[in-house]
């Protein structure tokens, strides 16, 4: 099966499902978006534009953590600077301002907005951020919005990496002052590897933040490579191998993945295999028959209460996976998006 139609199919459950609109909906609007460029599909992009043409007047919005979600988010900023929807313009500016005076904690990272006070800090929050502020700086010709789009992804990445393994805690500050969770959970360190692989894809060569990025997501590669499974995956924590496999960890890993190869930044014999695996096992084990996903991890920010909050134990017992998991969809479409960029133009749905 084409790894494109999967992808589309993906949507089109997701979007059965529930209304898209929250971030893990912008996520999948960015897939579609993104599969339809690499179709050279008309009526597909066209069906994306639409989408985010309702944003922000058509849309029952919920509470969010980041006022750029209110009108498209990531995927808004994209068809801007792809030329898809210039009239974007005014709305992208406007949010990525508010970007830049958002609520920070001592270091300059970007934190909870509802409780300042407390510097709570999060890994998924660079999602959030740095491909919003990089597509907008990159379309309106504004040097400030790339240079805080990677400005926080390095101190968040120096932040909450353990030097130990070299993967990424999610959290700091959430389960006590000057606390970091326990974990090396699966979304978590794709949620802070895939604003590395879009700053190393789309950075012009002689940007000064090129260097680094190129360190950290090279950095970032080599230490999630030797933990995927036996079957193609990552897991919820991912050095535990009695940790349940994860799907959109895996997704978001296996995208960046495939644009390291693609940049030519990652050893083609070393991680094409691996890459290859992981695609395979998306196909085989998270994505079934009639669309409907498997193995993602719902919400999972910090779980647990008192002397478990944010401990390994938390991660694995208290968020199990479930079918259709609306964070699977846009990781699931990326990563296949990847895959045909990579050369995979057909995939097996047999494990």
């Amino acid at each position: 099966m084409n790894p494109l139609y999967m992808a589309q199919k993906l949507f089109e459950r997701y979007a059965h499902i529930e209304e898209v609109k929250h971030y893990y909906g912008l996520l999948a609007i960015f897939g579609l978006l993104q599969t339809a460029e690499e179709k050279q599909d008309a009526m597909l992009l066209d069906k994306g534009r639409a989408l985010l043409s309702r944003f922000p007047e058509r849309i029952g919005h919920p509470a969010y953590n980041f006022p750029s979600y209110a009108i498209g988010g990531i995927p808004k900023a994209y068809a801007l600077l792809r030329g898809w929807m210039p009239e974007a313009e005014a709305q992208v500016r406007e949010y990525a301002e508010e970007m830049l005076t958002a609520p920070r904690d001592r270091n300059g990272i970007m934190s909870y907005r509802y409780e300042p006070e407390q510097e709570k800090i999060w890994i998924d929050v660079a999602t959030a951020v740095t491909p919003y502020l990089l597509y907008a700086g990159l379309a309106l010709g504004d040097e400030r919005y790339v240079e805080e789009a990677a400005r926080q992804t390095f101190l968040m990445y120096e932040e909450l990496l353990d030097a130990s393994n070299g993967l990424l805690h999610q959290c700091k500050n959430f389960s006590g002052p000057g606390r970091h969770s326990e974990d090396h959970w699966s979304r978590g360190n794709g949620w802070g590897y895939l604003p590395l692989a879009e700053l190393v894809r789309l950075l012009p060569p002689a940007s000064p933040h090129r260097p680094k990025a190129e360190r950290y997501f090279k950095a970032l590669s080599s230490a999630l490579l030797p933990h995927q499974s036996k079957r193609g995956l990552w897991r919820q924590e991912i050095p535990f191998d009695h940790s349940y496999e994860e799907s959109s960890g895996t997704g978001l890993i296996l995208y960046g993945m495939g644009v390291g190869l693609r940049m030519g930044l990652l050893d083609r014999e070393t991680y094409e295999p691996a890459f290859r695996l992981g695609i395979c096992g998306l196909s085989a084990y998270c994505i079934n028959d009639d669309f409907s996903t498997e193995l993602s991890c719902p919400g999972c920010l910090c779980p647990g209460e008192g002397e478990e909050k944010g401990t390994v134990k938390a991660y694995v017992t208290l968020r199990l996976p479930r079918r259709d998991e609306l964070h699977s969809f846009g990781p699931l479409m990326l990563a296949l998006t990847e895959a045909y960029r990579n050369g995979i133009y057909q995939l097996s749905r047999e494990a």
